[in-house]
């Protein structure tokens, strides 16, 4: 691939829908969010040479980070990107809108589907930095910003794959899609994991489609209907005074889907 396609392959838009398992793999690893996780992440490794923990807290550090990485990312999922009250506040609709209102508009817009590095990068050491310090100093802090950075690489790919018209060989890959499919387009309110859904059965929002028989007329824009904009209509604004309603091919060209958008 020459320099000048590398250049420009973030200077248009893609669509999961529409991209080969090969041109995800090339478009994922040149996006600016995932290049940051893996140079603070290398960064995190070089602190950790120079104040190395034991190997028994290190190992303790990365596993904890590990297990705590679902459980994290479910309750953010659920009651922070789910909430119903982030566009009520002016200072947070344009977040709420950028992290995930986007997103389920139109779930597989790549661009929007890999978080925004002023929000994840925050989150990821608030969780991991202090995890990592408690048990193993500056070296075992370090070792978990690594794992939480590699671990979200790990999620973002999942997540894409979840999206990419790809029909993955793995069961477990296979189920994962399968789940996070009712999430997008059948019932947003449930199904809330990513690689994981062991917190979704534990508290009760795991469901089959076969269990809610009804679509959600919410699922493409998680409650911020026509209504709702009227009383805050901060992102409809930043939106371009539209309000997504329906399956995001089916809207027309008033929206960015459709024949208005540059194909991947």
């Amino acid at each position: 691939m020459s320099s000048s396609v590398r250049s420009s392959i973030w200077k248009r838009s893609h669509y999961l829908d529409r991209m080969t398992l090969k041109q995800l793999w090339v478009a994922y690893f040149q996006y600016p969010a995932i290049i940051g996780y893996l140079v603070i992440a290398a960064a995190s490794m070089l602190v950790f040479a120079a104040y190395p923990a034991s190997l028994s807290e290190t190992a303790i550090a990365v596993g904890a980070v590990i297990v705590a990485y679902p459980l994290v990312w479910y309750c953010l999922h659920r009651w922070v990107l789910h909430s119903n009250w982030m566009f009520k506040i002016p200072l947070l609709a344009s977040t709420w809108k950028r992290i995930h209102y986007d997103h389920h508009q139109d779930p597989n817009h790549l661009e929007v589907l890999f978080g925004a590095l002023h929000t994840t990068l925050p989150t990821i050491a608030a969780v991991t930095v202090p995890i990592g310090y408690a048990i193993g100093g500056i070296g075992g802090a370090a070792a978990a910003l690594a794992t939480g950075l590699i671990t979200t690489c790990v999620y973002e790919f999942v997540h894409c794959i979840q999206h990419l018209a790809y029909k993955p060989k793995s069961k477990l890959l296979a189920e994962m899609k399968k789940r996070h499919m009712a999430h997008h387009f059948h019932d947003e309110n449930g199904n809330y994991g990513i690689t994981s859904y062991f917190w979704d059965r534990a508290l009760g929002t795991f469901y089959d489609r076969p269990e809610r028989p009804t679509k959600s007329p919410t699922v493409f824009n998680l409650g911020y209907t026509e209504d709702v904009a009227q009383r805050y209509p901060w992102v409809k604004t930043l939106s371009g005074g539209v309000v997504a309603t329906g399956h995001p091919r089916k809207r027309g060209d008033n929206v960015e889907t459709g024949s208005n958008r540059e194909a991947a």
